[in-house]
């Protein structure tokens, strides 16, 4: 991988943008692409590298998306004879570039860490966030008394509940473990940050007393009824670290179980190309937002995905759709 595509990793890492590495893995004469040949595409479509030459780039950018917005990664083909490269486990493309070769890529997404968001500092509290990190979860704690020391490795403290609001990036992972110092103001708080998942570590008896005053606060009842409590698996867990590590083993279920998490692209920015067209001059699938080859002939818009797909449409239209010659 090229280093200045490295140092552009690393500051979408930083900014916590999700982006996709895509890496040449295989090659087939005459492809102009090597192996190990590579790019990064961000999250709205912008292609940064090199995998050969530009026919290939419509495909690996919608797949790019693809990854981005599910979260899986993907292995695709770019052959002149997709039918004869059909692998398991691989998603073969025509290839359109005049070279006749063929290369494998691979495409990885990479996204930004989910968020586990911990209410309160008791020992369960400070497991949680031990455990969660170790996990690769970025920790938010949010307690007036929080501190560092209690807390070491935490991405970030919130001394004020209520402002976890603001919380950057996506739904986040929250538990309440304050352990009856102030319970219904962290339920509270919580549930204004739409989370994913919220349990709350609590006696039935306490969480009834809980959910009771939250009613008569003006919680609504069906905000109250996403709450898991006691919050955890059923392991017979005692100790605060087999408490946190039953917490954290449903937090896994509910996430596995759930489709993928959407990643989150900057502001105004699409994470996953909406519409497709097909080329009327190759085939391949191009994806209408972002499109950099097009033309209006026949009275409506074509999509292309190289330049030179365009300039054959346009030098005769009627050649590769009826529709256009007719309208041009």
């Amino acid at each position: 991988m090229r280093a200045d595509l490295l140092a552009l990793a690393g500051r979408l890492v930083a900014k916590e943008e999700p982006f996709a590495l895509a890496t040449v893995v295989r090659r087939q004469a005459a492809s102009s692409a090597q192996a190990g040949d590579g790019a990064l595409i961000t999250a709205d479509g912008a292609f940064h590298g090199w995998l050969g030459g530009s026919c290939t780039q419509p495909t690996v950018i919608r797949e790019a998306l693809k990854a981005i917005a599910d979260g899986a990664p993907r292995l695709i083909a770019l052959a002149p004879d997709p039918q004869a490269e059909k692998r398991p486990g691989i998603l073969v493309f025509p290839m359109t570039c005049h070279s006749g070769g063929s290369v494998d890529i691979y495409i990885e997404p990479v996204l930004p860490p989910a968020r586990l968001l911990v209410f309160g500092v008791s020992p369960v509290a400070q497991a949680l966030a031990r455990l969660g990190q170790a996990m690769g979860y970025a920790v938010h704690v949010a307690d007036p008394a929080a501190e560092p020391d209690a807390f070491p490795g935490a991405e970030r403290l919130w001394t004020d509940p209520d402002a976890v609001l603001s919380l950057p990036g996506g739904p986040p992972w929250a538990v309440v473990a304050t352990m009856g110092e102030r319970d219904e103001a962290a339920v509270r708080a919580a549930l204004s940050t739409d989370p994913a998942y919220l349990g709350v570590v609590a006696s039935p008896k306490r969480f009834g007393e809980i959910r009771e005053a939250l009613v008569a606060g003006g919680v609504d009842a069906p905000a109250l009824a996403r709450i898991q409590s006691p919050a955890g698996l059923d392991i017979g867990a005692r100790a605060p670290e087999e408490i946190a590590v039953s917490i954290l083993a449903e937090i896994v279920r509910v996430r596995r179980a759930a489709p993928a998490e959407p990643a989150r692209a900057p502001a105004g920015l699409p994470v996953m190309a909406g519409r497709e067209e097909r080329d009327p001059v190759c085939g391949m699938t191009v994806a209408v937002s972002g499109a950099r080859h097009r033309a209006e002939v026949g009275g409506r818009t074509w999509y292309f995905c190289c330049g030179g797909c365009r300039e054959k449409f346009l030098a005769s239209p009627a050649r590769f759709t009826p529709a256009a010659g007719a309208g041009a």
